[in-house]
């Protein structure tokens, strides 16, 4: 679906479309979310659940 000439793509994580936006002309064809918070909240990487990728915590 186009509108204006830019296309449109659905959300990886709450389904809702979402349009092209001037920010993202250079990486539209890696852009998977329509929000930081749809990117925060989607479903981690096999790599990252079981520990490897992650920073190690300051605490220790």
């Amino acid at each position: 679906m186009r509108l204006h000439g830019h296309a449109s793509k659905v959300c990886a994580t709450c389904g809702r479309p979402f349009t092209w936006r001037k920010r993202w002309a250079r990486c539209w064809d890696q852009v998977r979310y329509c929000s930081q918070r749809c990117r925060r909240s989607a479903p981690r990487s096999q790599a990252n659940q079981q520990g490897q990728g992650q920073r190690p915590d300051r605490h220790q």
